[in-house]
């Protein structure tokens, strides 16, 4: 589904601040995989994502997408393919529109500056009622009275509507309390393993790298220095996370963040 063969990127080349950033990186994702991504800060794990999302265009490699090479194709183009949600929850959708007029330009139906059909407004209903947050009643709300964790649930409705190829999770609950955060969380997982899609989701939570998805990657420098599946997967604690990655690199992890997750 997708590939990425030998990526690499650093930023300001020959200059004082030069920084590599993406340092040779290849990685592969079968059909339905979701994979949860965890490292430090600095790690390289939002630049992958933009990578892939084609915030920027690599300086070496390939990125492939169902089949098809994406490697140079502009962010608007692969934005049709690529579903995502950010940390912030007031990114991913129009705050000044209405919930119906957002989830109608997500699904392509042209949002206010077009009629949206009773077929088209049933099913945003349905899907909203999904949510189990009430937003069925509120169609005609504008997005920028929602709360943060509803307006999360929303964008996350949003992005998976036009069934991605690919849907990338940038720690999308980061934000969130941690009760909020658990049913964004749970509601990702269902849409998720429903729809059959293929996700990538970066997270500071150990436990949930662990309990979500069918795979986890650890980065480190700007590579992946981790990548478990199956039963090595089922069988991992926190701990022996944090003992891998103190084999992987020479030293123990130091982000506050997540040790405290």
């Amino acid at each position: 589904m997708l590939t990425l063969s030998h990526i690499s990127k650093t930023f300001n080349p020959g200059t004082v601040n030069e920084k590599c950033a993406i340092r040779d990186l290849s990685l592969h994702l079968d059909p339905g995989d979701f994979v949860t991504i965890i490292g430090a800060n600095g790690a390289g794990k939002s630049t992958l994502f933009n990578a892939i999302a084609g915030s920027f265009f690599t300086d070496s490699g390939s990125i492939t997408l169902a089949g098809r090479d994406i490697t140079f194709l502009p962010e608007y183009r692969r934005a049709k393919i690529i579903g995502r949600l950010f940390q912030d929850p007031m990114l991913g959708s129009a705050p000044g529109m209405t919930i119906e007029e957002n989830l109608a330009l997500a699904a392509g139906s042209g949002g206010w500056l077009s009629h949206v059909t009773k077929e088209e407004k049933k099913k945003f209903r349905d899907r909203l009622a999904l949510l189990n947050m009430g937003l069925e009643n509120r169609m005609k709300q504008p997005v920028g009275l929602l709360s943060g964790g509803q307006r999360q649930a929303l964008t996350l409705m949003m992005a998976t509507m036009a069934n991605p190829k690919l849907l990338l999770l940038d720690e999308h609950t980061a934000a969130l309390d941690p009760g909020t955060a658990e049913k964004v969380l749970n509601l990702t997982r269902e849409i998720v393993e429903e729809d059959q899609l293929t996700c990538l989701m970066i997270t500071h939570n150990m436990q949930s790298a662990l309990d979500l998805g069918n795979r986890t990657l650890m980065m480190d420098s700007g590579d992946i220095i981790l990548d478990i599946a199956g039963e090595e997967r089922r069988g991992l604690t926190v701990e022996d996370l944090l003992q891998r990655f103190r084999e992987g690199v020479g030293h123990a992890l130091n982000n506050d963040r997540m040790l405290l997750s």
